[in-house]
């Protein structure tokens, strides 16, 4: 009988006990919920505040800024404003001679600037000159992997080579030149790496399904990337920003079309890389060229496909077949 008390009041305890751990854990996850959904309002503030007065721009001015695809395009013009920012260019490109050609007109412009060769579908070349870079120039602290290519046709014409090929070039090349590049980053707990998106990586178009798809990816990666750091016990000072461009007058985009030419024509080089240069200056994370454009996307999330797809229709905008 004493045994069954003494069980009885063990049991009682016990219960008390769990009743007071779950009640405590309670009250932590109610205060969790209470301060998150507190900066979540603050947060929400300062994101709105920020549209309308952005951060103010950090000076490049002997800053080491290497470029994939500086050869001609958005890569050039990225290259040219740089230097004339007082940056040191970095000039990575397949073609020698447009490469070359960038880097001299830094130059009369009284710049300074380095041209190298580099296949960037090759994972040991591009590591290879990395460490040419880091010797012969210095440690890089501000990375744009910018090089891309754009075939425009429907999927099923697309050639297994087509494919691959444009996944090496949009979306391996950023891994493996991050690779080269992040650790010194990290060392020496600065550095900023910036990716070239697209609008295809906001919006699926018809005749740009692969590209979509690298596109889609990179906006992906750089998502990851920035927490995994953000998880980081050493807490690296290194900044992110990805830039979704809109169709720009670079030739890759041979075909394009819009309903509504005078709203939605085509983006100049030299205005995607000043947007370019000023969103990684003020260190924001995500930005369209023009800006709407990543704001249309989030604003399109809250409704259902079938609403974004009368929108899509209204716009009429993309690109044509190139075959």
């Amino acid at each position: 009988m004493e045994n069954q008390v003494r069980r009885a009041q063990a049991g009682f305890e016990n219960d008390v006990n769990s009743m007071g751990v779950r009640l405590y854990n309670l009250i932590i996850l109610l205060v969790d919920i209470i301060v998150v959904n507190i900066k979540w309002i603050l947060y929400t503030i300062e994101s709105v505040y920020h549209i309308f007065s952005p951060p103010p721009e950090v000076d490049v001015r002997g800053e080491i800024v290497l470029i994939t695809g500086a050869a001609h395009g958005i890569g050039k013009e990225l290259a040219l404003q740089y230097a004339r920012r007082g940056a040191i260019v970095v000039c990575w490109d397949i073609n020698e001679k447009g490469n070359i050609e960038t880097c001299d007109e830094i130059k009369a412009q009284g710049g300074k600037a380095y041209h190298y060769v580099c296949d960037v579908t090759k994972r040991q070349e591009i590591l290879d000159v990395a460490e040419k870079v880091k010797k012969e120039v210095g440690i890089v602290s501000i990375l744009v992997n910018n090089a891309g290519i754009m075939p425009c046709h429907p999927l099923l014409q697309h050639t297994e080579k087509e494919i691959t090929t444009m996944y090496q070039i949009n979306v391996l090349a950023h891994f493996w030149m991050i690779q080269a590049f992040l650790p010194d980053m990290i060392e020496k707990n600065r550095g900023h790496i910036v990716a070239l998106s697209s609008c295809a990586g906001l919006f699926g178009l018809k005749n740009l399904v692969p590209y979509c798809g690298t596109k889609f990816a990179v906006r992906g990666y750089m998502q990851a990337l920035q927490e995994e750091l953000r998880a980081d016990s050493r807490n690296p000072n290194v900044k992110f920003t990805t830039i979704y461009p809109y169709m720009v007058d670079t030739g890759l985009c041979k075909r394009p079309h819009a309903r509504f030419e005078h709203l939605l024509k085509l983006v100049k080089p030299e205005e995607a890389a000043a947007s370019i240069i000023e969103a990684q200056r003020r260190g924001i994370e995500e930005a369209s060229v023009p800006r709407r454009y990543y704001y249309l996307e989030k604003y399109g999330r809250l409704f259902p496909r079938k609403a974004m797809v009368l929108v899509t229709d209204l716009l009429d905008t993309g690109v044509h077949s190139d075959l």
